[in-house]
């Protein structure tokens, strides 16, 4: 080791700092045998000037409020977080850095949050981080609204990612960035690896847009650096962009995938490859570091590294004595934002009355009374719909609407870009101190779903509200009624999907989705159903338990399971088939996954194993139900697309109606 830091006598703390950025990255991906190596060496430079000289940042606090967030966009290149990590002094040691990509290890082969300290979202599908990034931002601008007071900041930060060519061909990228213009978030920066390579070659064969031109139309402040290694370049742009707070920045920077490696620097093949033995030895040589040294830390830059702990130690420090002043002047704000930050609702906040009886109304229309209600009651709870507001019933009047003129507002307005939305509020999950949600057509969570899924792996706490549930949507046609949704939503892992069957189970929904700590979609009606008089059936609280029997006998010779609005159709055929003498009972499925989490003795009380004669009734496609309706069972329900007609008439055509169910019973 000393001889080899003698060799590196000569070499600036800059340039340490960089080439073990790129050589720790190298020996990462070379000891996995697997990785990207080719963006971590060409984005070294950059992220050195960011991390070294701009960035607030605290690994003795890796949740600190204050902290600068970092979003790595193209998360293939999580060999540089890693390396960056560590010597920037979180809990993320040399031998985590040797175990990359392996089992276990906190340093898997794409970003994850809640595995690896410093981390503030997980990253890797391209163009999510950018959209990330918009949410931390935009998070930012409101909490400041909210808690600063004159002479007490203690919300002043800014939102800074790393994203490359593949990030911005993704459509998602382009709606994210026309968002963050719109809004105006000044403390958005964005420095781009404009390196000219994909997987399949260079650029030219698929992307030669204007860029820059692009970004600036989308309201964006542009600069430029025409050489990713020119570290005062870098560092004056970064300046530059902080200097101004008016618009998001976009920092243009050229750099070269793989730089170093003599055989494959600005190659595609440098993507996603080892460069193996020899080519490592050739690099580190071409760089003037000892060929054999596998991840090796300089002594300086092992010192450099406590010196900067210290830097941030003491950033903190000053946070927190400010915050203290805060805390005193401020009592009653400082306890909404240390409640907020740790997740706890306020008391009393889901004292709301029951919806009465025998009055029909949309699930979605309660769905909106509900969220006036929360509103009032949980300063934390913000979100918005993707143009559809007046539909989803989601725009809550007295919560003003948020904008770069009025930050404090809590209705967000998306535009038609769903996708875009949900990774926003992702990342406001994750900033912490929201409870986000997103709505739209239930028909368009297929533009959304590379957030949901990431919204598990993240471990978020979101709300989605999904509207316009089935082919009660009517008249709009097939385009927009959805049918093969429920069954691949309530695939998802994490995702809690619950389709209430009248206003008091919404109301329930809501309420679960609130004090979950998971992502929850909820399918809300457009179409009027009856709101049940809870004095005649099960209490709408038994919704938690997934599935209850909502009327009944306790020795059912048939059993009707329906979610939604089918479950006044599973009735009228209850009250049909009792007329002739039968017994059943009529069993509310909500949720499919929360009744699945119930002990197997509860889910035989609901279903008992006996009763072979079962009916499933949703307007949607069969596919998941058979577990729950055994191989005798039968399913009323969508086999192909819907139509265009009022939505009465559909679910006559495709059979979705009380004499359907009757018939299916009595055939058992």
């Amino acid at each position: 080791m000393k001889e080899w830091d003698a060799a590196l006598a000569g070499m600036d703390l800059d340039a340490l700092n960089v080439t073990t950025l790129r050589t720790l990255a190298i020996d990462m991906v070379q000891a996995a045998n697997s990785g990207h190596p080719g963006a971590p060496m060409g984005c070294a430079a950059m992220a050195h000037v960011l991390w070294s000289r701009h960035m607030n940042l605290a690994p003795h606090h890796p949740k600190w409020a204050n902290r600068d967030r970092f979003v790595l966009s193209n998360g293939h290149a999580s060999s540089l977080l890693y390396a960056l990590l560590h010597l920037a002094g979180f809990e993320v040691s040399l031998d985590d850095l040797k175990r990359f990509r392996q089992l276990g290890s906190i340093t898997p082969g794409h970003p994850e949050n809640h595995i690896t300290p410093g981390i503030d979202t997980t990253t890797g599908p391209l163009g999510q981080g950018i959209a990330n990034a918009v949410g931390f931002a935009l998070a930012e601008t409101h909490m400041a609204e909210r808690f600063n007071r004159p002479g007490h900041e203690i919300v002043n930060h800014y939102t800074y990612a790393i994203c490359g060519d593949g990030c911005l061909m993704e459509g998602i990228s382009a709606e994210a960035a026309s968002l963050a213009g719109h809004w105006g978030l000044g403390k958005l920066i964005v420095l781009y690896d404009d390196n000219g390579i994909t997987i399949d070659g260079t650029t030219a064969i698929s992307f030669t847009e204007d860029v820059k031109a692009r970004f600036a139309a989308h309201g964006w402040n542009v600069l430029e650096v025409g050489d990713g290694n020119d570290l005062a370049a870098i560092d004056a742009a970064i300046t530059s962009a902080k200097s101004q707070n008016k618009k998001p920045s976009l920092i243009a920077i050229k750099t070269h995938i793989g730089f170093g490696s003599p055989h494959m620097q600005d190659t595609s093949k440098v993507h996603g490859t080892p460069l193996g033995a020899d080519e490592i030895r050739l690099t580190k040589a071409a760089y003037g570091w000892p060929v054999d040294a596998a991840f090796f830390v300089p002594e300086r830059v092992a010192e450099s590294r406590k010196a900067r702990v210290a830097k941030y130690d003491a950033v903190h420090a000053a946070w927190q004595s400010t915050y203290d002043a805060y805390r005193n002047a401020y009592p009653e704000l400082a306890a909404e934002f240390e409640r907020r930050l740790a997740g706890v609702l306020p008391e009393g906040w889901d004292e709301i009355d029951p919806f009465p009886a025998n009055k029909p109304m949309a699930t979605r229309a309660a769905g909106g009374k509900v969220l006036e209600a929360l509103h009032a009651a949980l300063p934390e709870l913000m979100g918005g719909s993707a143009d559809l507001h007046e539909s989803n019933k989601t725009h809550v009047k007295a919560s003003g609407d948020y904008s770069k003129d009025h930050r404090g507002g809590r209705n967000l307005f998306f535009g038609i870009r769903e996708h875009a939305m949900a990774s926003i509020c992702n990342a406001m999950a994750l900033y912490g101190g929201f409870i986000p949600y997103g709505a739209t057509f239930l028909v368009f969570s297929d533009y959304m779903r590379p957030c949901i899924r990431l919204a598990s792996l993240s471990e978020a706490h979101i709300l989605w509200i999904w509207t316009h549930d089935s082919i009660g949507v009517g008249e709009d046609g097939p385009t927009h009624q959805p049918v093969e949704h429920f069954a691949s939503l309530r695939a998802i892992p994490g995702l809690i999907f619950i389709r209430p069957n009248d206003a008091n189970e919404t109301l329930e929904a809501y309420k679960y989705a609130i004090r979950s700590s998971r992502q929850v979609g909820l399918a809300l009606s457009r179409q009027n159903c009856q709101t049940l008089d809870r004095t005649l059936y099960a209490p709408a609280t038994n919704l938690a338990f997934g599935a209850y029997t909502l009327i009944g006998d306790d020795n059912p010779e048939f059993i009707l399971i329906a979610t939604g609005t089918e479950v006044d159709i599973a009735i009228a055929a209850y009250d049909k088939l009792k007329a002739l003498g039968k017994r059943g009972r009529v069993v509310s499925m909500p949720s499919q996954c929360l009744f699945l989490e119930q002990a197997q003795t509860y889910r035989d009380s609901v279903l008992p194993p006996a009763v072979k004669n079962r009916v499933a009734i949703e307007a949607a496609c069969r596919f998941g139900w058979d577990r729950f309706i055994g191989t005798e069972g039968k399913f009323i329900g969508m086999p192909d697309f819907g139509a265009s007609a009022p939505a009465e008439q559909l679910y006559a055509k495709f059979g979705i109606t009380a004499e359907a169910v009757v018939e299916a019973v009595l055939d058992g």
